[in-house]
């Protein structure tokens, strides 16, 4: 037995072990982003000092790195992202039906939540009247036409995307890549068995990613903080004023979404009351909005579905993991407006056919999103890139992102387990089978 010395030595051991545990990564990106501005600010104190002249240098280094690494990841995560997800959908001739509705339900929804996001950042107008010196560099190359008519507009795209695989690898043609990648899933999904080997290696190519992700992440405190310092320290305040207003705007859109127009669809397609279907989901909404991963709570969604709302488990089992892929309405939503939120931070005003393309590249992005924390951060990226807009304008969003994440975490789950009630409905009399 250990006598009172022992006892105490024990205690005082486990006390240390409470006090000096380790942040998680979402209080180290809070703590990262307050020293941030607080550094900035800091700096505006001491403008031309050698001190000043000294941390920018250090700041543009740092940020520089994470930016990077977001970039050099950005490619290869998309495609194998993409190819997994589609690669997934393999349909027997039973199963067609509910993979066919289940689709159609994903693109209905993730397009009212584009429409919602872009009507509500032009009908608020965030992030219009200022001008952030910090990318005038990055725009200085950005060049739009005066004019894009509708043959134009296509026959651009189809050049840009229709290209060689390994050149729009080697040039970081996102769209292009997506397409192929696209190409690839179907061919995986059509070879069946044949390319069994294939695709186990792109899950496992997809799992390396994912863990080189988890390491740039852990970098996210430092970039956040250089990021912040260095836009503080160069910029007006007035841009801290347009960032909460985008984020309550956005906020505000993703909970309509997620309050208004996801219950009218359930209401109006599954013919289940809405009070009804969030009684039963409440715990799962909850552990999206505390984990900010679709992935995460995936199983408790599944759980809620079948015991709740009585989905029957071959429908939850199949369209809740597939949805958890390819169906995230908040991270649409979020992406597009705020792709319109930099360009009016920056005077771009957008055409017609430059929103076509933010809609496109946003569904497209967030059907290749993983269901983690601050995946959307990496394929906002894309989103930006497809129209022309500097990656680096994610600076100005960081700060909020991982706020924004945990609503749209939760739209997204919530969007899952609405579907899993539809197809239920649509497909009840299909004899569906169980796939392993």
């Amino acid at each position: 037995m250990l006598d009172s010395a022992q006892l105490a030595w024990h205690s005082a051991k486990q006390d240390d072990i409470t006090i000096y545990a380790p942040m998680s990564l979402n209080t180290q990106i809070l703590v990262a982003a307050i020293l941030g501005v607080l550094f900035g600010f800091l700096l505006n104190l001491l403008p031309g000092s050698a001190f000043y002249d000294g941390s920018l240098y250090g700041l543009s280094i740092a940020s520089s790195i994470f930016i990077g690494l977001l970039k050099m990841l950005l490619i290869p995560l998309i495609f194998s992202s993409i190819v997994v997800g589609v690669s997934n959908l393999q349909a027997s001739g039973q199963l067609s039906r509910v993979w066919k509705i289940t689709l159609l339900c994903c693109v209905t929804t993730t397009t009212l939540a584009l429409i919602l996001g872009l009507a509500c950042a032009h009908l608020f107008e965030v992030g219009k009247g200022v001008d952030v010196r910090l990318f005038q560099d990055a725009m200085s190359q950005h060049q739009t036409p005066d004019t894009l008519t509708p043959s134009s507009f296509f026959t651009n795209f189809i050049q840009n995307t229709l290209i060689n695989p390994f050149k729009a690898l080697a040039e970081g043609n996102v769209l292009a890549v997506v397409v192929f990648a696209l190409f690839v899933g179907v061919a995986l999904v059509k070879g069946g068995e044949q390319f069994r080997t294939v695709r186990r290696l792109s899950h496992q190519f997809f799992d390396i990613m994912m863990l080189m992700i988890g390491w740039v992440m852990k970098l996210a405190p430092l970039g956040i903080f250089a990021l912040l310092a260095k836009l503080i320290a160069t910029e007006d305040v007035t841009v801290l004023s347009r960032l909460a207003e985008f984020a309550v705007v956005v906020t505000g859109t993703t909970i309509f979404h997620g309050l208004v127009v996801l219950p009218l669809l359930l209401w109006l397609f599954g013919k289940m009351n809405p009070v009804t279907f969030f009684k039963g989901t409440r715990a799962a909404l909850i552990t999206a909005f505390a984990t900010s991963s679709s992935s995460a709570t995936m199983p408790l969604s599944m759980k809620c579905a079948q015991e709740n709302l009585k989905v029957r488990p071959q429908t939850a089992g199949f369209v809740i993991p597939l949805g958890t892929q390819l169906n995230m309405d908040g991270t649409a939503l979020y992406e597009a407006a705020a792709a319109l939120f930099i360009a009016n931070l920056m005077g771009l005003d957008l055409t017609l056919g430059q929103q076509l393309v933010v809609c496109a590249t946003a569904m497209i992005a967030s059907l290749g999103a993983p269901g983690i924390p601050s995946a959307g951060m990496v394929t906002m990226i894309m989103v930006l890139q497809s129209v022309g807009l500097p990656a680096e304008a994610i600076a100005i969003l960081l700060p909020i992102d991982r706020l924004l994440d945990t609503v749209r975490t939760v739209v997204n789950v919530q969007g899952d387990m609405m579907i899993s009630v539809v197809v239920d409905r649509y497909t009840r009399d299909d004899e569906i089978t169980t796939q392993s």
